[in-house]
């Protein structure tokens, strides 16, 4: 299997060739996404379709000068960066947490695409003890060394759910007994006056889009944060802090 280190990110590794990348789906490795050259056609690149239609992998078809701008190794047009940390699932994680007795707390990422907000809520997450990071396999943030560093090691040690279906992971999340609580500007009730206390996931979207009409559908509170200046937002990092110890706060009264 041919693997690299990239000359100009040297602490992301990279599979390239495909057959080298079927064989890394095939044995598990955590992809963190795949680059596959545009106009590719050929017969082991639709067998290499078909593996990726089975999992929850991130790919972009890109021109082949991105591809050569990363290896002029004999890539065949495709390119797949191994993730840094091993991505877990929520099914697995949830019956583990009611069974040691703890009362269950997550965070849903919904759409922050950010590395450094992503990775600055991955440092809050852990210390403030959730239990895992749940995020969408397309339009949010790669787990790369970027947010790995600016998670200050976080995200090395906390679970994370990649999702492919944020719709189908609420429903489950609910029909778990998890309370969906989501923060948003749409909201006219306090954070404050929401009760924390029970199995909880708490939804942050990002600063441009919020959380999804369809996410916020699901949700079984929505709350807000006050804003007194004249700025509308709070950055996501900061909001989901304060969301993350009013939970902390509530629980330890």
């Amino acid at each position: 299997m041919a693997y690299y280190k990239t000359k100009q990110r040297p602490e992301k590794e990279m599979i390239f060739g495909i057959r080298a990348v079927i064989e890394a789906i095939q044995a598990g490795k955590d992809i963190d996404k795949i680059f596959i050259r545009r106009d590719m056609t050929n017969e082991l690149s639709r067998e290499l379709f078909t593996v990726i239609r089975e999992t929850v992998i991130p790919v972009q078809k890109v021109p082949v000068e991105k591809l050569n701008r990363l290896t002029m190794k004999n890539h065949q047009g495709v390119i797949a960066f191994i993730s840094p940390v091993t991505y877990q699932r929520i099914e697995d994680i949830i019956p583990g947490i009611y069974e040691s007795g703890r009362n269950p707390f997550f965070v849903v990422l919904d759409g922050i695409t950010d590395v450094r907000n992503f990775g600055a809520i991955a440092r809050t997450c852990e210390c403030a003890g959730i239990d895992a990071i749940i995020i969408p396999a397309k339009g949010g943030a790669p787990i790369n060394a970027d947010a790995v560093k600016t998670s200050a090691g976080a995200l090395l040690s906390i679970p994370v759910c990649r999702e492919e279906n944020l719709v189908e992971t609420l429903k489950f999340l609910s029909a778990s007994g998890i309370k969906l609580v989501a923060a948003t500007e749409k909201a006219t009730e306090n954070y404050t006056k929401t009760n924390f206390t029970d199995p909880v996931a708490i939804v942050m979207g990002s600063e441009e889009d919020g959380v999804a009409p369809e996410h916020l559908q699901l949700c079984d509170e929505m709350v807000r944060i006050p804003l007194l200046g004249n700025i509308g937002s709070l950055n996501v990092s900061v909001a989901a802090g304060v969301m993350l110890y009013e939970v902390i706060r509530q629980r330890e009264n």
